[in-house]
């Protein structure tokens, strides 16, 4: 289903997951609390920590601050106090290289996210899912031309994996599914692109082809651990572009890892979002990047 914009909405267009990050999509914490919808997030209630809230919005202003450092334009949701997990804005829309697709989200406690995107959007959809359902923290829109998308089946099933990866075709591009087990949430958690070439990825969670198809197509992968990944969510940063990345503080090897490889790497602390489920790359959904 294609949309019209109006005069007050942009069209957004996002091709690659690396190029300089200009415009981002964000949603206050207002109403976050952390809610059984993953394993990271069960494990985080049933050690019984308690969410400090004011420690929350510290994080979270944090965040903001090094994204505008960055030289990014930051752009909102309205938060709504039924919606604990719409900080995670990369879930509910995905940036596509013909303008924003709406997604279709697998948790009951996370449907209602649906509202507020149509509100920023307007009318400027290129699509929207109506075959099983899609997530952004499984689309990644590697460079213009070719994506991989993840199936779970948790929150991508194969069915709207599918469906969007048709959408690409249908314009030319080179898509593979990613099949993984739902333990790990989504793709974002344990891949990630960090610049063109270069990648994060937790090797024991991902199937072999996966990897030998990364390898085909020229990039490298930089290893993270399955503890590193699940605990500090360190596979899930932010590409900024001109090898600079925005990835939390407390991932410590990782972020070693990419300072040895050249890599400017921004770190606030996100380790309280990281308890449940989710860190820099689930917080942002870019609306407009440049060319790599």
């Amino acid at each position: 289903m294609n949309m019209q914009s109006t005069p007050e909405s942009p069209v957004w267009k996002v091709a690659t997951e690396t190029g300089r990050l200009t415009e981002v999509l964000l949603c206050r914490p207002d109403h976050y609390n952390w809610i059984p919808t993953n394993a990271i997030a069960r494990a985080t209630i049933s050690a019984g920590r308690p969410l400090d809230r004011q420690a929350l919005m510290a994080e979270y202003s944090e965040f903001e601050a090094a994204l505008s450092e960055a030289g990014v334009n930051c752009h909102y949701l309205t938060p709504d106090p039924a919606l604990s997990y719409q900080v995670y804005t990369r879930d509910s829309s995905q940036v596509s290289p013909g303008g924003p697709v709406l997604t279709m989200l697998a948790m009951p406690q996370r449907r209602g996210e649906y509202a507020a995107i149509l509100d920023f959007y307007g009318q400027t959809f290129w699509h929207m899912a109506t075959h099983g359902t899609v997530e952004g923290g499984d689309i990644h829109l590697i460079r213009p031309g070719l994506a991989a998308i993840g199936t779970s089946g948790g929150r991508t099933s194969v069915e709207g994996a599918t469906q969007y990866a048709d959408w690409l075709r249908a314009e030319g591009w080179d898509v593979i599914l990613v099949p993984f087990d739902d333990h790990f949430l989504h793709l974002d958690v344990i891949f990630c692109m960090v610049t063109p070439g270069l990648a994060l990825a937790c090797l024991d969670a991902l199937p072999p082809e996966f990897l030998t198809w990364l390898a085909a197509n020229g990039i490298e992968v930089l290893p993270v651990s399955y503890r590193d990944a699940m605990a500090d969510m360190g596979c899930n940063l932010l590409a900024l572009g001109n090898d600079r990345v925005l990835s939390p503080r407390h991932s410590i090897t990782v972020n070693a890892a990419l300072r040895a490889q050249g890599i400017t790497v921004y770190d606030p602390e996100l380790r309280l979002f990281a308890h449940g489920g989710g860190s820099a790359h689930c917080m942002t959904m870019p609306l407009a990047r440049d060319p790599d």
